[in-house]
């Protein structure tokens, strides 16, 4: 394969992640940020309140692959449990609040943010030759952020995030855009990811070629797909790409 362009999952991929979801202590800082605008509720009717309006999204979706909009889901709850304190703030306050809480929320739950071994040496080397793009299936309001944090954002562009379009992998319009973005054909493009189903089906799919990133996260399996590459080691990266 003439690579002339390369795209990445993120997480379980370039960085390792872990999150916990339904930390008890994540609803718990939620709620006492809650009460303190004026909205009085308990932690496990917040949990309650989250998980089944994520589904409800899900649910309503159009989309085949629809992914949830975490700040939407903080902001109905707002709507819905304000008291007069609350509606009593200053529009732009009120507006700021369910970002915050999705970030709240995001940073308890979070317990592991960092590299998988030799990713930005290996990055540095493959940005000196081709263009490199993100499509990732995460929230509009933390994925930019995670990826600023670690410092690999100077590397990619587009970075294409699920959270901004309403669907996630392997919906191939996301793969598309990244393409698109980097103005290279799907023949010609590699895409890197961990999971068989969203990164190695989705690129397949729609006729890029494929490496398996063989971390600890993520589907490993799936009926009649294979990777051109599988890889445990990030360097490798480099052979397959002609460097």
């Amino acid at each position: 394969m003439d690579v002339a362009a390369i795209a990445f999952d993120v997480n379980g991929t370039l960085i390792e992640i872990r999150t916990e979801d339904d930390r008890e202590d994540a609803f718990r800082a939620v709620g006492h940020f809650l009460t303190y605008q004026g909205i009085d509720l308990r932690r496990h009717q917040i949990r309650d309140l989250y998980f089944q309006r994520l589904k409800d999204q899900q649910r309503e979706s159009a989309e085949q692959y629809p992914e949830f909009d975490a700040v939407r889901i903080w902001r109905s709850i707002i709507e819905d449990h304000a008291s007069d304190y609350t509606r009593a703030k200053a529009p732009e306050r009120l507006t700021q609040l369910p970002l915050t809480l999705a970030e709240i929320y995001r940073g308890v739950t979070r317990r592991k943010l960092k590299l998988y071994p030799h990713v930005r040496s290996t990055l540095k080397k493959l940005r000196e030759r081709f263009p490199l793009a993100i499509v990732s299936d995460g929230q509009s309001s933390y994925a930019r952020g995670e990826l600023h944090k670690v410092g690999l954002t100077e590397y990619f562009d587009p970075i294409v995030v699920s959270g901004d379009h309403g669907f996630r992998k392997p919906d191939p319009r996301l793969f598309q855009l990244a393409l698109d973005g980097m103005g290279i054909p799907a023949e010609k493009a590699l895409y890197v990811g961990n999971d068989m189903h969203r990164d190695i089906y989705g690129a397949r799919e729609i006729g890029m070629g494929t490496v398996m990133f063989d971390s600890d996260q993520g589907t490993k399996h799936h009926e009649d797909c294979v990777p051109d590459h599988r890889i445990t080691d990030f360097r490798d990266l480099l052979d397959i790409a002609g460097i």
